[in-house]
């Protein structure tokens, strides 16, 4: 009797490249083709709590990074994508969604006339409060499905590799696919 768990789709997929491919090392897609399936199950979880509050992923990434801001609750467009994950041109189409909702307010920065400075509205405070609530609820579930020592090592081990990947905090986007920032 076999303990093994059935192949699951990347085991599958390894084994048509193994047959058709034997010249190939395809073990790499064992972990890079389960965490690509792993981050769009995770994704599709997350959206579930954005969604709830009528946010999509990106305006929940602004609300969060104001609101990580402390009192005022306010930054500039581009330390907004700084300290997000989208470009300048991007990070304006989503604050135009959020002022339209009432949640995000826009003014000329006092320090340069040019410049200007978007800050969380008293019902955008509220809600990415219940909404940051609902999304650690949401995390702390998903991770659960690991035991403690199972998520340390996983993150230890993510740590790692990511900062093999990832220019340091706060150092900027060096090369093609660098990520723009969260």
């Amino acid at each position: 009797m076999d303990d093994q768990p059935p192949p699951d789709r990347v085991a599958r997929i390894q084994a048509d490249w193994r047959r058709e491919r034997p010249d190939l090392d395809v073990t790499p897609q064992g972990v890079i083709g389960r965490l690509h399936r792993l981050a769009d199950r995770l994704t599709g979880e997350l959206r579930l709590v954005y969604d709830r509050y009528g946010l999509g992923e990106g305006e929940f990434d602004v609300l969060c990074a104001l609101r990580r801001a402390g009192a005022p609750f306010e930054r500039a467009p581009g330390e907004l994508a700084a300290h997000t994950m989208v470009t300048t041109g991007a990070m304006t189409k989503r604050i135009d969604r959020l002022e339209r909702a009432g949640l995000v307010t826009r003014r000329r920065s006092d320090d340069d006339q040019r410049g200007r400075i978007v800050a969380l509205t008293e019902p955008g405070r509220e809600l990415i409060d219940r909404a940051f609530t609902d999304h650690m609820r949401n995390e702390r579930r998903l991770l659960d499905l690991l035991t403690p020592a199972e998520a340390e090592s996983l993150e230890v081990l993510l740590t790692g590799w990511l900062g093999r990947l990832e220019p340091p905090a706060g150092a900027g986007p060096t090369g093609p696919g660098a990520p723009t920032g969260e």
